[in-house]
């Protein structure tokens, strides 16, 4: 079975001054339709963070409806698992409908799919809790595990005495124990995996890491597919990838954004790759000396988003700086000041982690470094208010 692995789409998402990028999203999920296309891909995981919020604005929605049943297209199937940015309630809400679609969504409750017959090629056969099994027209099947995020909410009602890791653990291995024929398996996971690169855009996703689950800890599957983590990368054991977001939200991000494509054979995985996405701007950081080679940089990377580093000797005034954003591609202009001989450099917070602020701040106060304790009780109270 032919299968696509995608996530972090973060549909409606913002990047500085711009209100969102949905036609750069619109883009690149055409992108992913035409690879599924051109691939003969029959079914697609999407590994959670559909959306940017809880409550995605109209066009965001609208926009995810139209390209999801694009993508499905009228024989392919598609498993999308809830994300931290994503309500898991409201992501599965509209599930009646999109089953008859081919779209099957599993929120936290981690609730079957339907098995009502839709006439496409690829359909479940059997589904219980975390766990679906897809079947395609020559009969091959593929067992999928499936983890959406498991928010703060989610460990109040189990009320476990289980660590972070040992429930994380436990709730995998409750899908993936369901596999009792032995099938080619596919573990999909919206988690923190210890090691994994974040980008600066990304919050203290690890709460200090204890919400890090080791690699070693993830059950035997033939390929693991993760959402989290917007970078790219293999997590070393065996097929265990993030796929990354399909456009750079970041600007350590690197350009080369693509989807996992591989066949799921009896055998396991066999011929996997990554096949690019061109769709959307490139986001890049541009140092030069005065506004003039600002302005014609600018110009040479009218197809990017600009972050500006400046060397300037004086401030910055008003006409000049209209002048850069009337070039229409500068996100954020960064003044560095040479006044009197010396460097005199504004130092923001706006690209300090909660974590970073938290230390300075503690440090400010009371002269000394926090305690790890109390460090990761003030990151698990920001990560439960940001699930709200």
């Amino acid at each position: 079975m032919k299968i696509l692995h995608t996530s972090d789409w973060h549909i409606g998402k913002r990047l500085g001054v711009l209100p969102n990028r949905l036609d750069e999203q619109a883009q690149v999920l055409d992108e992913i339709t035409q690879i599924c296309d051109s691939e003969n891909v029959e079914l697609v995981i999407v590994a959670g963070d559909v959306f940017d919020t809880y409550t995605p604005s109209a066009e965001a929605e609208e926009l995810f409806y139209h390209k999801i049943k694009q993508i499905a297209g009228d024989n392919r199937a598609v498993l999308i698992i809830s994300g931290n940015h994503d309500d898991g309630v409201r992501l599965t809400a509209t599930a009646p409908l999109a089953e008859e679609q081919g779209v099957y969504i599993v929120g936290n409750s981690r609730r079957a799919v339907s098995l009502k017959q839709t006439g496409r090629k690829v359909c479940p056969t059997r589904s219980g809790k975390g766990y679906v099994v897809f079947e395609n027209e020559r009969g091959e099947r593929a067992f999928i595990g499936t983890l959406p995020y498991p928010n703060e909410a989610r460990f109040k009602e189990t009320k476990s005495s289980l660590s972070y890791v040992e429930q994380m653990r436990f709730w995998m291995d409750e899908g993936m124990n369901e596999n009792t024929d032995g099938l080619p398996s596919v573990l999909v996971a919206h988690i923190f995996v210890a090691g994994g690169k974040v980008s600066e855009g990304e919050r203290e996703i690890d709460l200090g890491g204890a919400r890090a689950v080791p690699v070693e800890s993830l059950p035997t599957a033939s390929y693991v597919a993760l959402g989290h983590l917007h970078k790219k990368q293999h997590m070393g054991k065996g097929h265990c990838y993030y796929s990354g977001s399909p456009l750079q939200y970041s600007f350590d991000e690197a350009p080369d954004k693509a989807v996992k494509v591989f066949d799921l054979t009896a055998n396991g995985v066999e011929n996997l790759k990554d096949v690019p996405l061109t769709a959307g701007k490139k986001l890049v950081h541009i140092e030069t000396v005065g506004v003039e080679n600002a302005m014609e940089l600018i110009e040479k990377y009218a197809d990017c988003w600009v972050d500006l580093l400046i060397h300037l000797d004086a401030p910055l005034i008003t006409e000049d700086n209209e002048r850069l954003h009337a070039l229409g591609n500068l996100l954020s202009v960064n003044p560095d000041i040479k006044a009197e001989g010396e460097e005199w450099e504004v130092q923001s917070r706006k690209s300090m982690t909660s974590e970073q602020l938290f230390d300075a701040f503690y440090e400010t106060q009371y002269g000394s470094a926090p305690k790890a304790e109390l460090k990761e009780l003030f990151l698990s109270i920001m990560q439960e208010i940001e699930e709200r």
